[in-house]
């Protein structure tokens, strides 16, 4: 079996790099708690690369605005329709701002306005490994007055033959695990975890 690596799609409007320690942090944890191969560097994929065809998994984040060009839309069309996952998740954690209004306007682009729908919170990608019975976890950056000072209790998707191709999610996970895994057992329970859960959902569904 191949070793798994996190691809981070990176496009040319707005900020792509963002959460700089966030990969090397779940792909400690997917060490930790599975027997997954995995290869511990991060990729960087630009989005109008045939690259992007070799990962099973793509990361796409952000604060500003997502507009793709042309070749980047087809790209990341054909990518999700032919069995890609990409978890796509907004820094702002905000409904209202610059990156979801403008990421959720790009997606009906490129996929139709209906495309993007919410999940049940009792969606197999909240148990496949870990249990998350209530839904998706909840951030400490949605508790502390940023954004739109809400906790989403849903997270969206984009489903594709019966699986989700795509997994968007308002509630800036991306800064919730950027630590340095070393710093992981300070916490009362490990964060990371849902991570792990997103993961071995776009291998194995």
């Amino acid at each position: 079996m191949k070793p798994f690596f996190f691809t981070r799609i990176q496009y040319a409007s707005g900020d792509w790099d963002t959460d700089q320690r966030m990969p090397s942090n779940i792909l400690h944890s997917l060490v930790e708690y599975t027997t997954l191969p995995v290869d511990e560097k991060e990729k960087t994929v630009q989005l109008g690369s045939p690259e992007i065809f070799k990962s099973p998994f793509c990361y796409l984040s952000g604060h500003k605005l997502v507009e793709f060009s042309a070749q980047e839309r087809d790209t990341f069309r054909t990518y999700v329709n032919n069995g890609g996952f990409v978890f796509v998740d907004d820094c702002n954690h905000d409904i209202d701002g610059l990156f979801a209004k403008s990421f959720e306007q790009e997606m009906s682009r490129t996929f139709g306005p209906q495309a993007l729908q919410k999940i049940p919170n009792n969606h197999p990608i909240y148990t496949n490994f870990f249990q998350f019975k209530d839904g998706p976890p909840t951030t400490s950056f949605e508790l502390n007055g940023w954004g739109d000072d809400l906790v989403h209790d849903y997270l969206k998707a984009i489903i594709i033959n019966g699986r989700i191709g795509l997994l968007y999610s308002n509630k800036d996970y991306g800064c919730e695990w950027d630590y340095d895994f070393r710093n992981k057992r300070w916490l009362a329970e490990d964060n990371t975890k849902f991570g792990v859960n997103i993961i071995l959902y776009a291998l194995t569904a």
